[in-house]
C-alpha cells in the first residue's frame, strides 16, 4: 500500500482505508468485484452504524463508525490469498482485521479503554454468540457492529440473488451449491428460535435461512426499524421454496419482528 499520513481522526481514517482498498489490485474482473463488494459494504455498514447509533452520545457515535470502517480489513487479504470468504476454508477475518487495525496505528487517535473496545468489536463480530465478561462499552459497540454488519450483509444477498451469475461476485455465496431444497435440520433451528451455524449448512438455501435467524440476534430498536423499513425479511423470504415448512419459519421469524417492534 503507497504510504499515507498517519490516522490522527475519523477523517484520516476514511483516506487510510480509501488508500488501503486501492492497493488491491487485480486484471481479473472477478477478483475486482469480490474487493469492490468488501469496499461498499464496509461503507454501507459505517452508514448503519451511523443510523442505529444517532441521537446519543457523540464519542459513542464516532467509535461505531471507526469499528465499522475497520471491521472488515482483513477480508482483502482473505480474498488475496485464498480466494474466498469462508473463513473456515482461510483464516479468521475479523481477528486478521484487529491485527491490520493495530499494526497501523489506525487507533492511535483513541484513548487506551477505546482502543480496547474497538479492537474487540472488530476482532470479535463474527463470533456465534457474544462472549460474557467484556466490559460494558465494549459489548455496547460489538453489538452495535453485529447489527450493522447484518443490515448490509441482507442487501448484499438481495442483490446477489436478483443479479444474473455472471455479474455475482464469487465468493459471496461462500461455495455453497445452489440446491432446490432446505436441510430438515436447518430448517428445525430456526423454527426453534435459535439462530443456525454455518457448520451445518448444505446449499445457499440454507445459507438464506441461516440469515433470516439473524433476527434472533438483533440488538438494537433502530435495527429492528431498519429492516422493517427495508423489507429485508420479505426479499430474503421471496427467494426460498414455497414448502409448508420454509413459509411456517418464515411467518415465525416475521412474528418475531413484530413483537421486538411492538416492545421496543
Amino acid at each position: 500500500m503507497s504510504e499515507v499520513a498517519p490516522v490522527r481522526d475519523l477523517v484520516s481514517l476514511h483516506d487510510w482505508f480509501a488508500s488501503y482498498c486501492g492497493s488491491f489490485q487485480s486484471d481479473d474482473q472477478d477478483v475486482l468485484r469480490n474487493y469492490g463488494l468488501k469496499e461498499l459494504h464496509t461503507r454501507n455498514v459505517c452508514e448503519a452504524a451511523r443510523l442505529i447509533a444517532r441521537g446519543g452520545d457523540p464519542r459513542r457515535l464516532m467509535l461505531a463508525e471507526v469499528a465499522a470502517l475497520c471491521h472488515d480489513l482483513g477480508r482483502f487479504p482473505q480474498f488475496r490469498d485464498f480466494r474466498t470468504f469462508r473463513d473456515s476454508d482461510s483464516l479468521n477475518h475479523a481477528q486478521l482485521s484487529a491485527q491490520i487495525a493495530k499494526e497501523n496505528g489506525l487507533l492511535d487517535f483513541l484513548s487506551e479503554s477505546e482502543r480496547r473496545g474497538v479492537l474487540a468489536a472488530v476482532g470479535l463480530h463474527n463470533v456465534y454468540q457474544i462472549p460474557s465478561g467484556l466490559p460494558p462499552e465494549a459489548a455496547d459497540l460489538l453489538m452495535l457492529v453485529r447489527d450493522a454488519d447484518k443490515l448490509d450483509i441482507w442487501r448484499i444477498f438481495s442483490e446477489y440473488f436478483d443479479a444474473p451469475e455472471e455479474e455475482r461476485a464469487s465468493a459471496a455465496g461462500l461455495g455453497f451449491p445452489d440446491l432446490p431444497v432446505c436441510s430438515a435440520e436447518v430448517l428445525a433451528t430456526v423454527a426453534a428460535g435459535k439462530m443456525v451455524q454455518l457448520s451445518t449448512l448444505k446449499s445457499l438455501h440454507d445459507f438464506k435461512l441461516l440469515q433470516l435467524s439473524w433476527i434472533y440476534d438483533i440488538n438494537f430498536p433502530d435495527s429492528l426499524r431498519l429492516i422493517k423499513e427495508r423489507g429485508v425479511l420479505e426479499r430474503l423470504a421471496a427467494t426460498l421454496p414455497a414448502e409448508r415448512a420454509v413459509l411456517d419459519v418464515v411467518s415465525q421469524v416475521q412474528s418475531h419482528l413484530e413483537r421486538r417492534l411492538s416492545a421496543a
